[in-house]
């Protein structure tokens, strides 16, 4: 079993994310920046890290990851302000690949969006466009690194609950739980298989592992 670190622990899908490591044998360290989110981590079998990832420099971060096998990240600033969006989700997640390769961590999971791509389509000068800039801009990174990656790219994200289906490249917005994005993340960990693919996907009509044999 792998020691899998998750920065953005407490997000909506780590926190789903988290039990189902749990339960497949998996030691869970989950980064927080607020402390007050360490019971909600707790409760979910792993265990809570408070860290500022927008603030630690690759040193930090490489000390933070390093004794992992697996490190996910699923961290993000939540939009509305550019200037952060820019730090976390681009540079934050940036030096976090540095410093997986620093460490000696080769698995790296990054969850995405379904249009992080270099033709994303979005204006500058739509708020949005902070957002998918510096999505991209960090798929980039991580897909250019020696690291064992997998990007997943989820649609439109929903509070429904599971289902066990997606499916691949799906049409239109790609509507999908947050609960199978979890459950998709689960499968790709413990699938090293799924290492230099990205993954765009719906939710559908195919359980996830078949789906994710291509």
């Amino acid at each position: 079993m792998a020691r899998v670190l998750i920065f953005g622990g407490h997000g909506k899908v780590a926190l789903r994310l988290e039990p189902l490591l749990v339960e497949r044998g998996h030691t869970v360290t989950a980064v927080v920046r607020n402390a007050d989110h360490e019971a909600d981590v707790v409760a979910t079998g792993a265990t809570p890290l408070v860290a500022d990832v927008e603030t630690f420099d690759l040193d930090q971060l490489t000390n933070l990851v390093a004794g992992n096998d697996v490190v996910v990240w699923s961290a993000g600033a939540g939009g509305g302000n550019p200037d952060r969006t820019y730090a976390v989700d681009r540079d934050a997640a940036i030096r976090s690949m540095d410093a997986a390769v620093a460490a000696g961590v080769r698995r790296y999971v990054m969850i995405s969006w379904i249009g992080s791509r270099k033709d994303h389509g979005v204006a500058p000068d739509n708020p949005f466009f902070a957002y998918a800039d510096a999505k991209w801009a960090a798929d980039e990174h991580l897909s250019s690194s020696p690291l064992d990656w997998t990007i997943l790219a989820p649609g439109t994200l929903t509070l429904d609950g599971p289902t066990g289906r997606i499916a691949i490249d799906p049409d239109g917005r790609g509507e999908v739980t947050r609960a199978d994005v979890a459950a998709v993340a689960a499968a790709v960990v413990d699938d090293p298989a799924t290492a230099g693919r990205s993954i765009r996907f719906g939710n559908g009509d195919r359980p996830i592992a078949d789906a994710l044999q291509g």
